[in-house]
């Protein structure tokens, strides 16, 4: 078991070989932190961070519960426990919801809601043995508001984070913490077709609401608002927070989408109040 000192994190990361994950990773590192590095491929983790003496590089399929398992025996074999878990993996599929076939639904939701699950359910009797420990689930600007063309991608996001509010309410007690990020759009290679699908279906009918995002998603690619930089401060400062919050929006145009969202539900909600407090047995008071 490496030594460190007490004031430590170890971090386990999934999808750490690029992108946010890896970024996270790499800042962890360079302040004294250890780290569980997880990928298909370690060997993809190492070529991004070094041969670091406080980095772990572990093979994680996330749709593998068997992976999951020992990867996190592993990392408490190696560092004595895990202080924070990321559960970064994950991919876009885009394309109109009647587009994606069966199999490209079951496909994402393997990766993005299923595999969130393995890990975590891999990774929580640790943190609760502990009585300490951060669950920190990364969603989407799509996790609290969907987007034509997106709406398998979102729905996986939606689930992530109703997980995570239920993750913190059974947590609570137990002293250990979940978070749901929610970035908008960041220049990394998430637009690229190795981290964006499209559906094999296309149909014509959608050209002016899915062709349009395609077209703009190709024209927006590594031309992004966000910083993956700051992301990657932003959630060590999270992880270091002795009250963090449920959600955390990364971006200026994730704070916008969210506050219009809250707008209009507010607003459609008021519109439709009469109806939706109508539907009580009349024995019940209101």
């Amino acid at each position: 078991m490496t030594q460190a000192p007490a004031t430590s994190k170890v971090w386990f990361i999934t999808g750490a070989s690029r992108g946010f994950g890896a970024l996270i990773a790499r800042d962890a590192l360079l302040r004294g932190d250890r780290v569980v590095a997880t990928a298909r491929n370690p060997q993809t983790v190492v070529e991004q961070l070094g041969d670091h003496p406080n980095l772990l590089a572990l093979k994680l399929d996330v749709t593998s519960e068997t992976d999951a398992v020992n990867a996190a025996t592993q990392a408490v074999s190696r560092f004595g426990r895990i202080d924070v878990l990321v559960n970064n993996a994950g991919y876009g599929l885009l394309g109109a919801v009647e587009e994606a076939s069966a199999d490209e639904v079951k496909k994402q939701f393997d990766t993005n809601v299923f595999g969130l699950l393995h890990v975590t359910r891999a990774v929580l009797p640790v943190l609760r043995a502990q009585g300490s420990g951060h669950v920190i689930n990364v969603s989407s600007i799509g996790g609290y508001a969907s987007h034509a063309a997106w709406g398998v991608y979102c729905a996986t996001k939606f689930a992530v984070e109703a997980l995570t509010e239920a993750l913190s309410a059974e947590l609570a007690h137990t002293g250990v913490r979940a978070t749901v990020i929610e970035p908008g759009f960041f220049r990394t290679d998430f637009l690229n077709a190795d981290s964006v699908v499209s559906t094999a279906n296309r149909i014509a009918h959608y050209a002016e609401s899915v062709g349009v995002m395609r077209q703009l998603m190709a024209d927006a690619n590594h031309k992004q608002p966000g910083d993956p930089e700051k992301l990657a401060s932003a959630v060590l400062k999270l992880a270091d927070s002795a009250n963090p919050p449920l959600r955390l929006a990364l971006g200026a145009d994730t704070v916008a989408r969210v506050q219009k969202k809250n707008q209009a539900v507010e607003a459609e909600l008021q519109q439709w109040m009469a109806v939706s407090m109508s539907t009580n047995h009349d024995d019940v008071a209101v």
